[in-house]
């Protein structure tokens, strides 16, 4: 059987983990993932999801701050693996792990590479209102997801997914496409195609600033970053100077001339809000701030008390 270490952390990982575990082809000899980090509001500590998997499998792991330079990649070095997999593991890769490996070092990216290099693939192809996504495996190269494609696979991007149903999907795509592809790896039969520069286009880490919604767009547009960044982390606007949250809106068409930002149709079941080219949002599942999620209808079952139509969500306060 071939040497693997295994480089992942977050849930996307853990399904091509547990295949890799499983397969007579290879034996996963060690995992390298993030250090345990406190979260929640108690900051319990806590392992990465890929860590919890491997201690089921009994399977070393190996959680270094910073692996360049550290203790951790020279035992990871002394392991002499066969080969390197990564998915989201969300940390630079030494050089000297890329290449020591008999067969190197392959990434699961979920992406159609080379478009969405980065940190954050999934969360720009529902932003930017993509018709498809899906899986690229690749070489990994000292620059981030820059190396030669091995295979890819394609997934149609329905209208009711969000960031949350699409990393599901593209885990299980990453696990059976590398699964699929690793017998070719070993046997050397692949031939990898370089990525195409002129078509590269990057999905970094999100910024706080741009969870922000913008009303000025249009309705499909808000709808898009909605899904963009759901359940993680959270699109956002303004009520009554606090952040509110919204998770789920359904796009209409309207008839209106009213500001973007403004409450145009109002009662127990429906708040619509209004955005740019003659659009507005049906608002279907919302989190005012200091508060759980709740339906829409649950929300207004209070706010009828002092919400009105012709109010207009802003930046400091719900003014008219």
């Amino acid at each position: 059987m071939y040497k693997v270490i295994f480089m992942g952390t977050p849930a996307f990982s853990v399904p091509i983990l547990e295949a890799l575990a499983n397969s007579d082809l290879c034996e996963v000899s060690a995992v390298v993932t993030q250090p345990d980090r406190k979260v929640g509001r108690k900051k319990q500590l806590t392992a990465t999801p890929v860590k919890e998997k491997a201690m089921e499998y009994n399977i070393p792991v190996f959680q270094p701050e910073k692996l360049s330079g550290s203790d951790e990649l020279k035992a990871v070095l002394e392991l002499n693996p066969d080969l390197v997999i990564t998915a989201a593991y969300g940390q630079y890769v030494p050089t000297s792990l890329l290449h020591t490996p008999k067969f190197k070092a392959i990434n699961v990216h979920a992406s159609l590479l080379p478009k969405y290099r980065g940190a954050a693939p999934i969360h720009y192809a529902l932003i930017n209102g993509e018709a498809e996504t899906g899986v690229t495996i690749m070489y990994m190269e000292k620059e981030m997801d820059a190396g030669d494609i091995i295979s890819q696979r394609h997934l149609t991007i329905e209208n009711t997914d969000t960031v949350g149903s699409l990393f599901t999907k593209l885990s299980i795509l990453g696990r059976d496409l590398l699964m699929d592809t690793l017998p070719h790896v070993f046997d050397r039969e692949i031939k990898p195609e370089k990525q195409n520069e002129s078509e590269v286009t990057y999905a970094p880490m999100i910024k706080p600033s741009e969870e922000k919604i913008e009303w000025s767009q249009s309705a499909e547009q808000i709808s898009n970053k909605i899904r963009g960044m759901n359940p993680f982390p959270g699109a956002y606007t303004f009520f009554n100077g606090e952040r509110f949250k919204i998770w789920k809106a359904d796009t209409l068409k309207v008839t209106n001339d009213e500001k973007p930002g403004t409450i145009i149709k109002l009662n127990k079941n429906e708040c619509i809000v209004k955005c740019e080219n003659q659009t507005a949002l049906s608002l279907k599942e919302v989190q005012p701030f200091g508060k759980p999620k709740m339906q829409i209808k649950d929300f207004l079952a209070g706010a009828l008390n002092y919400l009105e139509e012709g109010m207009r969500f802003d930046e400091n306060k719900l003014e008219k």
